[in-house]
């Protein structure tokens, strides 16, 4: 039987494939208390086939989001933890000779796999931080000269500490780039802290989600699926002027030394259309773009150090320019 297809264009298919991963939310919800943006966020960037970099203090789940993400999806995950002594092949992996054989083989590193958290990513030097770079843009790691595909899906998670400074090394500007998204993960609230208490005294253990109860609600199939379905939501003229306006305005803003690049416009473009299918359309909407531009751009523009004494901060320049471009009606 034919689906169906509803008054905005969708069909019974794609409701499936967004039902499957809306219903992320709530399965992550078992472990994680009150992080519904970030939850978002990673799926819009699994939609995306982007890389997400979170933000927050210490303690307030991060590592734990990104685990329950990939138990709900069913994917492969690894963790690195990025120190000031770890090499690139610790991360990408390296040729390591066989005595037996008398020859080399390779060691894929943890680099290889569905979701890779790397922990503390500016804890490590430029020379490691770069082992990425490839991973990321390419999907695939180059060891003596061979490329090597990495699995599909791949989605890179970083995490890094926005109080502490010493001993970190700042991430280049070219590889901020490469994230489609930074996500900041706040302290919770009053009633989420209740809850979070709540759950570990009635015995809950934040390292063995299935205990939680967390099960995969979402397949890859799904995944890739919803993908196709986002590639033919529909971007007007008028709403791709409007995602153009707003990065040039960036690079006009009197506050900030660097503005959005065309990776960045394209980048909005892309997190929007993926926003407008999780919200049930098949058009993207100025609200769209709207929603999806802290996240995608507060780490692509740069603050001049006189604006940044005054206490301005990237996303109230971006809330400001987007307060100031015209909204195509």
């Amino acid at each position: 039987m034919d689906p169906t297809t509803d008054n905005a264009g969708q069909t019974g298919d794609q409701r499936d494939h967004r039902a499957s991963l809306e219903a992320l939310r709530a399965e992550i919800a078992k472990a994680v208390v009150g992080q519904d943006p970030a939850v978002t966020g990673l799926v819009v960037a699994l939609l995306c086939r982007g890389h997400v970099l979170l933000e927050g203090v210490p303690g307030v789940a991060k590592t734990l989001l990104v685990r329950a993400l990939a138990s709900a999806l069913e994917l492969d995950t690894k963790r690195v933890q990025f120190t000031p002594d770890l090499m690139p092949s610790d991360v990408t992996g390296s040729l390591v000779y066989d005595a037996r054989t008398a020859e080399f083989s390779f060691q894929p590193g943890p680099v290889f796999t569905n979701l890779l958290l790397a922990d503390e990513i500016n804890r490590t030097p430029p020379k490691t931080q770069s082992s990425l770079l490839e991973a990321m843009e390419e999907r695939q790691v180059t060891v003596d000269g061979t490329p090597r595909p990495l699995p599909e899906p791949f989605l890179v998670a970083a995490t890094q500490n926005p109080v502490e400074y010493e001993g970190t090394y700042p991430l280049p500007e070219a590889q901020l780039d490469r994230f489609l998204l930074k996500l900041t993960i706040p302290l919770p609230s009053r009633q989420d802290e209740i809850d979070v208490l709540t759950r570990h005294a009635s015995g809950f253990n934040p390292r063995d989600l299935r205990a939680a109860g967390i099960r995969p609600v979402a397949s890859a199939a799904d995944l890739e699926a919803a993908r196709a379905a986002v590639a033919k939501t529909t971007v007007s003229p008028e709403i791709t002027g409007y995602v153009v306006d707003i990065c040039r305005a960036t690079r006009e803003s009197p506050s900030l030394t660097l503005g959005v690049s065309p990776r960045g416009a394209t980048a909005l473009l892309s997190t929007a259309r993926a926003w407008a299918w999780l919200t049930g359309r098949d058009y993207v909407t100025p609200d769209d773009v709207k929603a999806l531009a802290l996240p995608t751009l507060r780490h692509r523009v740069q603050l001049r150090p006189e604006a940044e004494m005054e206490g301005v901060t990237a996303d109230s320049v971006i809330n400001a320019i987007l307060a100031h471009v015209p909204v195509p009606r």
